[in-house]
């Protein structure tokens, strides 16, 4: 197992989607939106999110987009490719899109404006972490779990050449001293 150190424990976890639920309830147009999750990282954050939302009479029909600038890696390529899309008609829709995290913007930026497209009645974005520090496009989610410093997090969905998925914590990769 890859040497880590815990940022937020499960409890944490669990309160903030329960506050991040209540938050995306209250400015929800409608009570049946869509939820698009960004494969793969967002799986177990959006699956409690949509379960958290459910809890508060919420029905969102959930779907997911393939997207990755990381491949094998955990260098970004800089070039986000969707690897599958959402087949969901969106028109009139209200369309919330889960992701793990937002790092660049790169990722959330280019789905967004695809999804933007097919005339959603309301957008929003919603992710589990953000890093500003490593903001390349302007962009900035309108739900956010947690702040992370400039650290490689694995955990809740989070991976490290593909290491740590499926850690019930999220938690930062200690540096290997050399």
């Amino acid at each position: 197992m890859l040497k880590h150190h815990v940022l937020f424990d499960e409890t944490v976890i669990a309160a903030r989607v329960d506050q991040l639920a209540r938050a995306i309830r209250k400015n929800l147009p409608d009570l049946a939106p869509v939820t698009i999750g960004l494969l793969t990282g967002s799986f177990i954050f959006l699956g409690d999110l949509v379960r958290a939302l459910a809890r508060l009479g919420v029905e969102p029909q959930v779907d997911f987009m393939a997207v990755s600038h990381y491949g094998p890696s955990m260098e970004s390529s800089g070039q986000v490719q969707v690897k599958k899309d959402t087949a969901l008609d969106l028109t009139g829709r209200p369309l919330l899109i889960v992701d793990d995290i937002l790092d660049s913007g790169r990722t959330l930026s280019v789905v967004r404006d695809r999804l933007v497209q097919r005339a959603p009645s309301w957008l929003r974005t919603c992710v589990l972490l953000d890093k500003p520090s490593r903001r390349i496009v302007p962009i900035s989610a309108d739900y956010v779990g947690f702040e992370v410093p400039d650290v490689w997090v694995i955990g809740y969905g989070l991976d490290a050449g593909g290491e740590g998925r499926a850690l019930p914590y999220v938690a930062a990769l200690e540096r290997e001293e050399n």
